[in-house]
């Protein structure tokens, strides 16, 4: 399993957490879109709440010789306000933040938050969170 199947099982495995994203969580592809994610979107073709794991580029960590850090951004998305994306980052926060998800994870930490922010693409509501994965490689 890769690490981002790895933090997407993991939040799959919350039930109230998938209660509130009914779009699903996705992962391994590029964007939000009816072609990639159909789940995403109900019979009107409207966006329904849902969240993307995406995995940035990792770079060496130190002190030890084989340590790294890799950056996993989490995308909360919604059709109009912000009533579910909110509630879901912050469960996700709960769920991610200090704790060893994956193979040789030693600590996923959170680094930032962007609330209240808009897609342009799916012109919708965006909130996201990124933590870092120590881990050795």
């Amino acid at each position: 399993m890769s690490l981002s199947d790895d933090i997407k099982s993991t939040l799959e495995a919350d039930d109230e957490l998938m209660d509130l994203l009914t779009g699903g969580i996705f992962n391994d592809v590029e964007e939000i879109n009816r072609q990639d994610t159909p789940g995403a979107f109900d019979s009107q073709r409207e966006l329904k709440p849902c969240a993307l794991i995406k995995v940035g580029t990792e770079s060496k960590r130190g002190p030890y010789e084989r340590s790294v850090q890799t950056p996993i951004t989490i995308y909360f998305y919604q059709r109009a306000g912000y009533t579910v994306i909110e509630p879901a980052m912050e469960m996700t926060y709960d769920l991610l933040n200090d704790q060893r998800i994956g193979t040789r994870v030693w600590q996923l930490i959170y680094e930032i938050s962007v609330n209240q922010q808009r897609d342009l693409a799916l012109d919708c509501p965006l909130g996201s969170h990124r933590f870092v994965a120590v881990r050795h490689r």
